[in-house]
């Protein structure tokens, strides 16, 4: 049940129906958001709000594998066409034709989707049965220009083609006259062939037109020349005209034939067409939900409101055209709060926040997608009454609070659990005691129905009424006690202050004005407005205070991140070296083994000779030098510990970061700040973290921090460097990795040409290579090798 009336108007409906009719491609879209309707059907409501949401997924991730175009109405043609003896013309059957093709695409679109995909609008779809030939018999005949094909029929394809031999022959003649009628004078030289009442003429100066033979045909406007028809062609233009009757003969006889072929699938292809608006209406509805972010909350069969992020979609369409956003609504009713009583400041958005309510709820059960969060829960009303806006009728002569009271009469005889009720500016238009009073018992008898309802009022009492009785529940539209601003957010759980002396200052009411007004009202009243607004301002100061330690933590969480992820690193850089120093000291400790055994085995099986025996212990020696410790390239070793000398830091000094070995030099101090260079780095570091230590001790620390290198065996690298890699059959990644190691050798030994295998194939590996190899500097080309020697399955690198 709806009151009153014109509730669509009031709430602002109506204008959401136009938007969704300029969302449909063609009238019988529109033809269905006509007859959209409220609904207390949960089974029905459910079914129309998951068609739009699939609709709007399909829009959003195949949008351009469904139909949007050509949802034409032809069920006007399909009546012409039910009539024995009538024919649809070409016009007619061109629209029935691309109108046939989207509702084919739509019924193939379902068809090619899984089985638990959109079930909603696969739906729809089972009831609609046409004959897979007709819409191939129709193209057969209209072409796509939306006129009859040449080959329509052979008799068509003849008499077109005598037409076109007739009009070649009849225009060759006619420019033959025109000619000699230009070369004579009796027409002028930028004059050309025409045709009138179907037959080609010639303009002739009407000065001359008994010197041509023929008949006219026609003159123009000031009657200086006239259209001649010369003897010579007059039975050419007869023939013409008479093939043109033929011609039309046979495109009535092929049009009626195919009105024939059409008309026992009329019953089945009106209920296409039913299916095709309403695709169009549901494509419409998802399209404006996309328009203003609309989405698909959880439905629930109770009565319930819990909104999160609600924003007015006419107020959304509206802020976006300025490039504005709007504020959204939470707000929350249920079993243990089903009354909410607003209060705040005027042009706070109390009205705003109610119309809101009204028209989210109206919407949705009308199976629109609502603009709120996802996970918001919307529940269903058997009503919606509303007692917005002025009422007064000079035909009924009531008066704005007499319309008013006849409203909330209303809404007293027919509210109860099922409903939900919006008043805006409840207990206005009569003296505040009195109206106050009223007001507050109305409400009462509202709870006791356990109605579900929001209301905005300024006053006092009912702000009281609703902190001391359960199921009630006050709020704020916020406010900006210090800027004198409303900030358009709803804060459930307290009541809202008017600033009516706060914002009569601030339009500049004199002083006195104002404090005369605040003794009049009494110290109780403005002892309680200041404390509301004394708490908006502590509630101001104590959110942005929130908002700073919130952004700080965020800071510290990232921080304390990046260093985890660093630590891990260092630890597993550490733990990768400490293992391959234990390998290569397990490998070296086995080769030697090995050695010794082979060679006490050799003096053995010799029996001890002595030049051979000289030999094998040479041999043994000049391998123990291979093994000497130098081999290993880096040692680690725990960092000395750095003594703290103290003292004021300043710039130049040298300082380590406690806790830490790592040391640098002070660059500048800003504040508390110090900028230190750690090597090549520079950091900000504050000063309370530092520790300032001797130039003795940061130069021991450079050089011991420094790792132990040991130089490489240059002869036995270059014995066993070769300056060909073969990389066949390799991947990708193990290709560059190979590739990196094999040119780093090949600079370091000062080779001046290296050389690729890598094959030919499609060329992958070969591209890859040589643009991964077009990062070194010091090559400095790449070319394929000599066709006899491998082509472009080789590179030949030079070096710089």
């Amino acid at each position: 049940m709806l009151y009153p009336k014109n509730l669509e108007q009031k709430l602002g409906f109506d204008q959401i129906r136009e938007w969704i009719k300029q969302e449909c491609s063609g009238t019988l879209g529109k033809a269905f958001v006509e007859k959209m309707r409220f609904s207390n059907d949960y089974d029905m409501i459910d079914k129309l709000v998951r068609q739009t949401a699939e609709m709007k997924t399909i829009m959003l991730l195949h949008v351009d594998e469904f139909p949007s175009s050509n949802f034409i109405d032809a069920v006007p043609h399909l009546a012409k066409a039910a009539i024995e003896g009538m024919f649809l013309t070409e016009e007619e059957f061109f629209e029935i034709k691309l109108s046939l093709r989207t509702i084919y695409d739509c019924l193939i679109f379902f068809k090619n989707q899984e089985e638990n995909v959109f079930p909603q609008l696969k739906e729809l779809t089972q009831a609609i049965d046409i004959d897979s030939t007709l819409l191939k018999d129709i193209d057969r005949v209209i072409d796509q220009r939306g006129k009859l094909r040449d080959d329509a029929s052979p008799e068509l394809q003849t008499i077109r083609r005598q037409i076109i031999a007739e009009q070649a022959n009849l225009r060759k003649k006619l420019e033959s006259i025109l000619k000699q009628s230009i070369s004579q004078g009796y027409t002028s030289d930028d004059a050309s062939a025409t045709i009138r009442n179907g037959r080609m003429v010639i303009p002739v100066a009407a000065e001359h037109k008994r010197k041509i033979k023929g008949f006219i045909q026609d003159e123009s406007a000031t009657g200086q020349t006239i259209y001649l028809e010369p003897v010579e062609i007059f039975d050419l233009n007869n023939e013409i005209t008479e093939l043109g009757y033929r011609e039309k003969r046979e495109i009535i006889r092929i049009l009626t034939h195919l009105t024939d072929r059409l008309r026992p699938h009329v019953p089945n292809l009106k209920k296409a067409y039913t299916f095709l608006g309403l695709i169009d209406f549901i494509r419409a509805k998802a399209k404006f939900a996309l328009r203003t972010q609309a989405n698909l909350p959880i439905f629930s069969k109770k009565t319930i409101l819990i909104w999160e992020n609600t924003r007015h979609p006419l107020l959304y369409l509206s802020f976006q055209k300025q490039g504005k956003s709007v504020i959204p609504l939470s707000i929350k009713l249920e079993e243990k709060q089903r009354i909410l009583v607003i209060s705040g400041p005027n042009a706070g958005g109390k009205s705003i926040a109610l119309k809101t309510v009204g028209l989210t709820q109206y919407m949705f059960q009308c199976g629109l997608l609502v603009c709120m969060d996802d996970h918001s829960q919307i529940g269903l009303f058997r009503d919606i009454f509303i007692d917005i806006g002025d009422e007064q009728s000079l035909e009924n002569d009531l008066s704005t609070y007499s319309s008013h009271l006849t409203n909330m009469k209303y809404f007293l005889q027919h509210a109860d659990k099922n409903t939900l009720f919006l008043i805006d500016e409840f207990g206005t238009g009569t003296e505040p005691g009195m109206g106050g009073a009223i007001a507050e018992t109305i409400l009462d008898a509202l709870q006791q129905k356990k109605a579900f309802g929001v209301l905005n009022t300024h006053y006092g009492n009912l702000k009281a009424y609703a902190n001391r009785t359960e199921g009630v529940a006050n709020a704020a539209m916020r406010f900006d006690a210090e800027h004198l601003e409303p900030l358009y957010q709803l804060e459930i759980g307290r009541p809202g202050s008017s600033f009516a002396f706060e914002i009569a200052q601030k339009i500049g009411l004199p002083r006195e004005i104002v404090t005369k007004s605040k003794q009049k009202v009494g110290t109780t009243q403005v002892d309680f407005d200041k404390m509301l607004r004394e708490l908006e301002t502590e509630k101001q100061k104590f959110a942005e205070q929130n908002r700073e330690l919130q952004a700080k933590e965020k800071t510290l969480n990232e921080t304390l991140a990046k260093y985890s992820t660093l630590k891990n690193e260092l630890e597993t850089g550490r733990k990768q070296l400490l293992n391959k120093a234990k390998e290569d000291a397990r490998r070296l400790v086995k080769d030697a083994n090995q050695k010794i055994e082979t060679t006490i085995r050799e003096i053995r099986e010799v029996k001890a000779e002595k030049d051979l025996t000289k030999m094998l212990r040479q041999d043994l020696a000049d391998f123990e030098k291979k093994l000497k410790p130098e081999d290993v390239v880096v040692e680690l070793e725990p960092a000395p510990e750095i003594k703290v000398i103290g003292g004021t830091i300043e710039e130049g000094d040298l300082v380590r970061i406690k806790g830490q070995n790592t040391v640098g030099e002070v660059l500048s101090i800003k504040g508390k700040d110090a900028e230190i260079r750690i090597g090549e780095l520079k950091s900000n570091v504050k000063i309370n973290r530092l520790e300032k230590i001797s130039r003795k001790e940061y130069r021991q620390q450079t050089v011991e921090n420094q790792p132990r290198m040991q130089g490489i065996d240059m002869n036995e690298k270059m014995a066993n460097f070769s300056t060909q890699l073969d990389l066949r059959g390799k991947r990708g990644e193990e290709a560059l990795t190979e590739v990196d190691a094999w040119i780093d050798q090949g600079i370091m030994l000062g080779s001046s040409e290296l050389r690729i295998v890598h094959g030919k194939g499609d060329g992958i590996l070969r591209n890859l290579i040589r643009n991964h190899l077009r990062r070194y500097r010091e090559i400095a080309s790449m070319n394929d090798e000599h066709a006899d020697r491998g082509g472009s399955g080789v590179t030949i690198i030079k070096m710089k």
